[in-house]
């Protein structure tokens, strides 16, 4: 078969399946600019700056046009370049230019494609003040200033992780980009995994920084502050300083933070040893009397929240063990004042985390003893990258520097927690232990980035099957499947970046199209270095548990529980009867879980019923938003009284009880 070819600005390109004209283009190294355009996510076509000259067709979008055999593709053009300047300036009009106290500078799209383009003065004054920012999340800080309507997060926000928090309201000029309600972030269900922070071109969207608080800790002598240096961060840091993805940069990042001033510098991947075990302990239990089966994963604080808001009645199957870096926040503070005299509130533990959900995380009421948090602040690697540029730091000349002990000494398994996949391999080998008493260095089958991976595991006497999820999107599917008994397993991981924390949202942007790959990578050959595999190898693991971690002070430190989560904070909706107090209230949740139990049609039918009793007029109507029982929806509240898992019938009852005890 004679091979396909397209002529682009005179260069004859070979067609070999590419999926889009603008991956063609670029595979002729010639970079076009785009905003919107991400290969993971569905095209979009919103910016136009990828516009392109075709002979017999005009000007077309490169993202979005199908590559056709005999093509003649023009990039260069003076219209298109005389396009693309205008659509720049028209989003530079609208946009915050403070563009040297943005966060983003250095690493901006609009600078960047602004540089390219050559442009040196906007034409076109600014038609709007500045709105906002919203400071509301705890990971987050969103500035609509800065958005330039690209649809990026909206897309990642539905179609990867299937929360769809972020959407576009009004239209026109009037176009912007709004959560649920138009309401803050920090009171919507938004998970904080930080993807759209990844995938937004410009400032509008970042991590929500703590780097001034550190700084504060630091310099107040009365401190004693610690560090804890996530799996996912030693192997991504390297890359704002020039090095390739993948690289292991431990000894730098310790050697950066003694600079810094920290006073302890200690390994995450220690405290995920513990999780290893205790989750481990609990599979074994849970399998031995087979019940609470799947066990998940619940490491990953964006999962978490997705299932405290979307899957309450699952909430019994994650396990109750800590993340590895709320373990290491309450042991770490224990140690500090058992062992060494300090009082817990002088005590300041710093995560450096590749996540930003860490951040609302370490929030977490449950996570403090009488207000006094285990984990004190959490930056993310690009936090830390500033962090280390503001002291001066040349990091890529450091001489490499050690951890602190005992909190510094970690096995393999514990730093192969960073990416997907890892979790699951490490409670294997645990479990390989106790139940085929022998050693289980790898499970390579759980390896990889498919967003799915389903494995039959062989140890000893028994098989497990088990699923590695990553994107809640995946996680959605795969946890309607096992509802509803289509599918069966004994342990599932969940991590709500693809790829797993390698990816997440507080870590550098892969420019390489391999980079999370070979982030991954790093973290299995840094396993394959270390001497000790498995979690119950590491001495100062066991050290602990026979100096008295058990029991419920075990608990206590190392375990926490769930609780169905209200998705979004608002206020009652009044759907009839406003104004005077009425002799009849009715308040029924028209949340997602109760939605799809039947509240809408339960609502009709109610209205309908009052319309024929005449009881319009005497009823206040009311919808909420959650009622926090999602597993028992519908709920109706009839005056003061709960309904759940209500019918008509249920409802007409009440409703003429309550009428009746009013005469």
């Amino acid at each position: 078969m004679k091979q396909q070819t397209v002529t682009i600005d005179s260069i004859t390109v070979p067609y070999e399946g590419e999926k889009n004209l603008l991956e063609l283009i670029r595979k002729a190294n010639i970079e076009l600019p785009t905003f919107c355009y991400h290969s993971e996510i569905s095209v979009y076509g919103a910016c136009r700056m990828c516009m392109v000259e075709v002979e017999g067709r005009g000007l077309v979008p490169a993202c979005s046009t199908p590559v056709a055999d005999q093509m003649v593709v023009h990039t260069n053009t003076e219209q298109v370049r005389r396009m693309r300047k205008m659509i720049v300036e028209l989003m530079l009009a609208h946009h915050d230019q403070n563009c040297t106290t943005c966060p983003k500078s250095g690493e901006c799209k609009l600078q960047d494609i602004s540089k390219q383009l050559g442009i040196q003065k906007v034409r076109f004054q600014r038609t709007e003040g500045l709105k906002p920012v919203d400071h509301s999340s705890d990971a987050i800080v969103r500035d609509p200033n800065k958005c330039v309507l690209c649809g990026d997060c909206v897309r990642v926000c539905n179609e990867i992780q299937s929360v769809g928090v972020l959407d576009f309201a009004d239209r026109g000029s009037d176009s912007r980009v709004v959560a649920c309600f138009d309401k803050p972030l920090g009171q919507v269900e938004c998970v904080n995994c930080g993807q759209c922070v990844k995938v937004c071109p410009v400032g509008a969207l970042m991590p929500k920084y703590n780097i001034e608080d550190v700084w504060k800790a630091i310099h107040d002598p009365a401190k004693t502050v610690v560090a804890q240096i996530a799996p996912a961060v030693r192997v991504s840091l390297g890359e704002y300083f020039g090095e390739e993805p993948g690289l292991t940069t431990t000894g730098q990042i310790v050697a950066a933070l003694r600079m810094i001033g920290f006073d302890q510098i200690y390994d995450t991947a220690f405290a995920a040893d513990f999780t290893v075990v205790e989750e481990g302990n609990e599979f074994l239990a849970r399998y031995e009397k087979g019940e609470k089966l799947p066990q998940f994963t619940s490491c990953c604080p964006a999962w978490v929240k997705f299932a405290e808001q979307y899957y309450p009645d699952m909430l019994g199957n994650l396990s109750s063990c800590r993340s590895p870096q709320q373990m290491f926040g309450s042991l770490c503070k224990d140690e500090m004042v058992r062992n060494r005299g300090l009082k817990r509130e002088d005590v300041v533990v710093v995560s450096i985390m590749p996540c930003t959900a860490k951040k609302f995380e370490a929030r977490r009421p449950e996570f403090a003893e009488d207000g006094n948090p285990d984990v004190d602040f959490v930056l993310t690697t690009k936090e830390l990258s500033v962090m280390i540029k503001e002291r001066g730091i040349n990091f890529d000349k450091l001489e490499p520097a050690s951890f602190d002990m005992p909190f510094g000494f970690k096995t393999g398994a514990g730093v192969i927690f960073g990416s997907s996949g890892g979790v699951s391999e490490a409670v294997l080998r645990y479990a390989a232990s106790k139940l085929a008493h022998g050693k289980a260095l790898s499970f390579r089958e759980l390896r990889g980035l498919d967003g799915v991976k389903i494995a039959q595991v062989p140890i000893g006497d028994v098989t497990l099957r088990l699923a590695v999820v990553s994107g809640l999107q995946n996680a959605r599917n795969l946890i309607d499947k096992v509802r509803s008994g289509e599918e069966q397993f004994d342990l599932i991981e969940v991590m709500a970046c693809c790829g797993g924390c390698v990816n997440g949202g507080g870590q550098p942007v892969a420019h390489e199209d391999n980079g999370v790959e070979e982030r991954a990578r790093g973290l299995y050959n840094n396993d394959t270095m270390l001497q000790f595999h498995s979690s119950q190898e590491n001495p100062y693991v066991q050290k602990m548990y026979d100096e008295g971690l058990e029991g419920h002070k075990a608990h206590s430190l190392l375990h926490t529980s769930y609780q169905n989560r209200k998705r979004i904070q608002m206020d009652n909706a009044v759907l009839s009867g406003e104004g005077e107090e009425k002799a009849l209230s009715l308040t029924i949740c028209l949340g997602t879980s109760c939605f799809l139990r039947g509240s809408q049609t339960l609502y009709t039918q109610l209205m309908e019923y009052l319309r024929e009793k005449g009881l319009e007029e005497e009823t206040s109507f009311v919808a909420s938003f959650c009622k926090e029982r999602c597993e028992r929806g519908p709920v109706l509240v009839v005056n003061d009284k709960v309904l759940e898992r209500c019918t008509l019938e249920d409802a007409t009852a009440a409703i003429e009880e309550a009428l009746a005890a009013q005469k």
